[in-house]
């Protein structure tokens, strides 16, 4: 359980077992009021303690919540029969007329329904927690006195949302969001060249609510695993965070770099372990993720902007050979990203000791290709390792190159 938000806004009490879930129904809450204080509470009995410390504005509640369910935590708060009555929204994922008529003696504000339809959920956000009128309130926050831009974002490291989103699949959300059907194939299509979305739904996939068996290490694993609506809605949800979209010029160019090459890194280790009899989709997965950090990085330089701090080219080559690296490793952490799949995204950087997978040599070898200078030929890789391991030549090589450049 946490409290995030020390303004003087609402108090709401989010109560999701899921924490990808949890994420998104805290993000759609600051849309409406960015000065929310916000308890995020991943069981009913957390949430039950934390509305007994101090009853809140409002509780967004799942009913199939660990320990004490939303049905249950709906039922004790309606014990203390305050007026009027405390605004409470129960989600769930059962849609039958029993479940919907047991719930409704205790008159939550909102019954609705999983996947959740969050155009619908937001309106509902908006009628309980502004006044007739009022526009949602945003809030900016500003930099302490004296701060640093190193300082700045070695505190961020660890609070990092990520990279910012593709404008395609920006653009591409906003046409599915009204498409009357939708299939796993439409989204793999939508989604497979966006860095930020393919870790962000791996993660979803492997967290302790969905895990079951084998983890997912590639985009279409957790699609299947998610399912269309879940999926969409996480992604939204990433759609919604601030500073999804990179809006300085100078910061999108560089991201702009950064996700070609990491397109062009999954193109090429797709391409090679299809040669040397590897797994394609998990290496482009890792080869898409493996710039990861530079782009999370990019997206703190613009909330630094955004919060008054200066910005120039310099400084920005500067924070990027100091914290990139440190932002991808916290942020694949965290995620709890797959062990075999971070050590895939690993070996883009170098090899280390001991015994080498050929999904490794793969990975490798493609970040080298990926990064080689067109003026120069396939033929200095020759001394490569990994080239020499996997029993490459020059031909194989430049046929691959040709391949992704073509």
């Amino acid at each position: 359980m946490g409290e995030q938000g020390a303004g003087a806004g609402p108090r709401v009490v989010i109560a999701e077992g899921d924490p990808w879930s949890r994420e998104l129904l805290a993000n759609l809450v600051r849309n409406v009021r960015g000065d929310a204080r916000l308890e995020l509470c991943a069981d009913g009995h957390a949430a039950l303690a934390a509305c007994r410390a101090k009853l809140p504005d409002l509780v967004l509640a799942d009913r199939a919540l660990p320990g004490l369910d939303g049905l249950s935590l709906l039922r004790e708060l309606r014990r203390g029969r305050r007026k009027p009555p405390l605004p409470f929204i129960l989600m769930s994922e059962r849609s039958d007329a029993a479940s919907v008529r047991e719930a409704l003696p205790l008159a939550p504000s909102a019954y609705l329904v999983k996947p959740l339809n969050l155009e619908a959920l937001s309106k509902r956000l908006g009628e309980l927690l502004l006044a007739p009128g009022q526009e949602p309130v945003q809030v900016s926050a500003g930099l302490p006195a004296n701060a640093t831009l190193d300082a700045y974002l070695q505190g961020q490291r660890e609070r990092s949302v990520g990279a910012p989103l593709l404008e395609e699949v920006r653009v591409a959300l906003g046409r599915r969001l009204n498409a009357a059907e939708l299939d796993l194939s439409t989204l793999q299509d939508d989604f497979a060249r966006d860095p930020q979305i393919t870790a962000r739904l791996i993660a979803a996939a492997n967290s302790a609510a969905l895990h079951a068996g084998r983890s997912c290490q590639t985009l279409s694993q957790a699609l299947a695993r998610l399912g269309v609506a879940h999926s969409l809605n996480l992604v939204l949800g990433l759609a919604l965070q601030r500073s999804a979209a990179l809006e300085d010029e100078m910061l999108a160019q560089r991201a702009g770099q950064f996700w070609l090459l990491s397109q062009r890194s999954a193109e090429l280790a797709a391409l090679l372990a299809r040669l040397c009899q590897g797994d394609a989709e998990r290496c482009y997965s890792a080869g898409l993720l493996h710039c990861l950090g530079d782009l999370a990085l990019l997206r703190c330089l613009q909330d630094w902007q955004l919060a008054g701090g200066e910005l120039d080219e310099a400084q920005v080559d500067n924070a990027l050979r100091r914290h990139a690296a440190g932002f991808g490793s916290a942020l694949r952490t965290r995620w709890r990203l797959p062990l075999e799949l971070r050590e895939l995204i690993a070996a883009t950087w170098q090899l280390g000791g001991g015994v080498y997978s050929r999904d490794v040599l793969v990975l490798h070898l493609a970040a080298q290709l990926a990064r080689l200078p067109a003026e120069r030929g396939v033929e200095d890789l020759l001394d490569n390792k990994a080239v020499q391991m996997l029993r490459l030549d020059v031909a194989a090589l430049q046929r691959v190159r040709e391949l992704v450049e073509g």
